[in-house]
């Protein structure tokens, strides 16, 4: 019959159109900001600092390294290391940094600053509502406004966050294990050099000299 294709296409079309708004699984419009919809755990916008505990002086992961701020393709990233140090997760004394800023409206959020971070000490945020007025202080983002606890990464990245928690768990128990095994083996070298050690060492007897004429032929 002449026209059955166009009939068919035309049904196919209509049974599309109904099920829109009638199917759960067709009602793909989402009235934002009112709905949204679930981020991507693999989604990422712009970098942030990952820091530990309460506050973000103090348990910042950086360590001032700079190997961000080479490796930034744009050159997005600027660092003053800072003048003195402070104790890292394991209790090393490490720089950190006097200053830490990304310009958001050169970056390209190309990840390279997370890869080449040997202290995952910076990741990428999930964060895309940066509208702002004013376009160079509102795109600039400082150390205070890019350091986030680790509860937020856990909260967006939760894998790469746990993968990160248990290896770091690790890293601090041979840390502490390593300095007890240190500590134990001072102890012990300063019992061993210790004034009675050395005293008892030097009361035991020797044994008796033999004459110097025991075998002369008399």
């Amino acid at each position: 019959m002449l026209g059955i294709g166009l009939i068919k296409g035309l049904a196919e079309t209509g049974r599309n159109f109904v099920g829109s708004y009638l199917d759960p699984d067709r009602l793909v419009t989402v009235e934002y900001p009112e709905e949204r919809l679930p981020v991507k755990e693999n989604f990422r916008q712009f970098p942030f600092l990952v820091f530990d505990g309460e506050k973000a002086d103090i348990g910042l992961r950086c360590v001032a390294c700079q190997i961000c701020e080479k490796e930034c393709p744009p050159q997005c990233i600027y660092i003053e290391k800072s003048k003195d140090k402070k104790p890292d997760h394991l209790g090393k004394p490490q720089f950190y940094p006097a200053v830490f800023d990304i310009d958001i409206s050169v970056c390209m959020s190309c990840q390279i600053c997370v890869e080449v971070c040997p202290f995952d000490a910076i990741k990428m945020d999930q964060q895309f509502e940066l509208s702002t007025a004013d376009r160079f202080r509102g795109l600039l983002l400082t150390r205070d406004r890019l350091a986030k606890p680790n509860s937020h990464f856990q909260a967006i990245h939760p894998r790469d966050a746990a993968e990160i928690d248990m290896r770091r768990v690790d890293e601090r128990a041979k840390a502490e294990a390593k300095a007890k095994a240190d500590a134990e083996a001072k102890a012990k070298q300063a019992t061993a050099a210790a004034p009675g050690a050395t005293k008892a060492v030097a009361s035991t007897p020797k044994p008796a000299a033999a004459p110097a004429n025991e075998g002369a032929i008399s």
